[in-house]
């Protein structure tokens, strides 16, 4: 410490520049001021000297428009290096100023009126290719240097950076000391000094009344804000018919694993059941693009992130309540994706890695599913060595088969015989959207089975209804045979009696 204790104590506003000791001896010479800016501060401190000098002896103020605000927000490095070389992009980000006065009016206001800018200029590439929140900045510094010895530039230290954006967010760092201990700064040199300090906010608390006022302001302008955007958006949107349910899903096939063959791409389409419909221009089908796999724990992954988006409509045949006991066929059908999994080898040899479907979901929301799949397989080693050697396997000619076959007419469907082997699995994540004018109406929930959401239904009430129904047959069937079984002249006798 030197030889008597110096203890120093400052209230500093918003943007109040207090000089330091290198700023009055500079700008006191008149050949050292060039901008407007300078004059002002000679101006400024002819005045201090006058009243009697500065108030404060190490602490000062940079304010926004000060030259070390600028080059501080300029030469940020990236890392903590000493020998670090600024890359071209970090150069031509900081160039790149948040500033008030950068702002353009001219391109502010041509946002207002378009939303996406085909023909954009270099000037409105320069100012929108970043975040460009308008922000003010102060630095709070301290002149650490020895005693008697203030105003040289190597002693000068950052206390604390203020930042004001935009939004009203104001940014200090270092925070408030409040609770913890001192912030201390350990210079280098012999003596090692030690400097400590305490940041405490001294700001007046807000009256109530200037709080709700201000409420009112910012409520004021949310709203208009608000309405900005709806004018922008609109409030025209197309509506299903009644009776109608439409579909929307924004699907994504993640990742496939667990497969021998590396290069793997999926093959999916989707079937619409009867009452389904899609638009003309809806495609229901597509093939991701060829992807190698990496090791993740045991399994082999490779991850497509492949987009796709589905639109469909379920339309309602008859407004009529919908009934209890008819027959399974009747229950609405939900749309089914058939997919396959496929590799490439380096000779375009292709092989099929498994087959699979997915019933998509009938809740609305977000889901991630992981299907397993199956691939048929031929007994016998030369099966395997064609596969292997010269690709190719067994197929399906008809992917349906994978549950059941569009041309199957039957009752009952028999596999038996057809020999099949366990492969991977492929996770899909399908963002549902449900659109229906049964959402509008109050009393929709309350009328039993007589809208278009009540005879969907959903898995839920479809099984329930499902089992209900096959309980019923089980016990009609059981009561037919024990019928059967019965003689005949004990079924005439106890028909008479009753």
């Amino acid at each position: 410490r030197p030889p008597e204790d110096e203890e120093e104590e400052v209230e500093v506003g918003w943007q109040e520049k207090l000089f330091s000791q290198f700023e009055v001896d500079l700008y006191l010479n008149e050949s050292a001021c060039q901008t407007p800016l300078d004059w002002q501060y000679h101006e400024e401190i002819k005045k201090l000297e006058k009243a009697g000098g500065r108030k404060n002896c190490r602490i000062f103020t940079y304010t926004d428009h000060d030259r070390f605000t600028n080059l501080e927000e300029l030469c940020q490095k990236v890392t903590d290096s000493d020998h670090e070389v600024p890359s071209y992009l970090v150069e031509r980000m900081a160039n790149v100023r948040r500033r008030r006065q950068d702002r353009k009016p001219v391109e502010a206001s041509s946002l207002k009126s378009k939303i996406i800018t085909w023909e954009p200029s270099e000037e409105f590439i320069k100012n929108n290719h970043v975040i460009n929140t308008p922000v003010q900045t102060m630095y709070i510094m301290g002149d650490l240097g020895p005693f008697g010895k203030l105003g040289h530039r190597e002693y000068e230290n950052v206390l604390c950076t203020i930042k004001v954006d935009g939004n009203g967010v104001i940014t200090v760092k270092p925070d408030f000391t409040g609770t913890k201990g001192a912030y201390r700064i350990e210079l280098e040199g012999e003596k090692r000094e030690v400097w400590e300090y305490t940041i405490e906010n001294a700001s007046a608390q807000v009256q109530p009344e200037e709080e709700e006022r201000e409420q009112r302001v910012f409520r004021d302008l949310y709203g208009r804000h608000r309405d900005y955007l709806s004018g922008l958006v609109g409030s025209d949107f197309e509506m299903p018919l009644p009776g109608t349910l439409r579909l929307f899903i924004n699907g994504e096939i993640v990742s496939a694993q667990g497969y021998e063959y590396d290069n793997l791409y999926v093959h999916f389409f989707l079937e619409l059941p009867n009452q389904w419909s899609s638009p003309p221009f809806q495609q229901l089908s597509g093939v991701t693009q060829t992807c190698a796999t990496k090791t993740v724990g045991w399994d082999n992954v490779a991850y497509f992130c492949y987009p796709f988006t589905v639109d469909m409509f379920y339309t309602q045949e008859d407004e009529g309540v919908f009934p209890y006991y008819s027959e399974i066929n009747s229950l609405p059908q939900w749309p089914v994706l058939y997919f396959e999994v496929l590799s490439l080898d380096f000779w375009q040899r292709y092989r099929v890695e498994g087959y699979g479907s997915l019933v998509l979901p009938t809740c609305p929301g977000v889901h991630t599913l992981t299907i397993p799949t199956w691939r048929p397989v031929d007994l016998g080693t030369v099966a395997e060595m064609r596969r292997f050697f010269i690709g190719g396997s067994p197929e399906l000619e008809d992917l349906t088969y994978i549950r059941i076959p569009s041309t199957f007419k039957g009752k009952r469907l028999s596999r038996f015989g057809f020999r099949t082997e366990t492969t991977g699995s492929v996770t899909f994540r399908l963002c549902c959207l449900q659109q229906s004018k049964a959402f509008l109406e109050n009393s929709a929930l309350k009328q039993r089975m007589q809208s278009v959401l009540d005879r969907l239904g959903g898995f839920s009430q479809q099984s329930s209804v499902y089992n209900v129904l096959e309980a019923f047959q089980r016990a009609r069937r059981r009561m037919q045979e024990a019928r059967e079984s019965l003689p005949q002249d004990l079924i005439n006798t106890s028909a008479s009696a009753v």
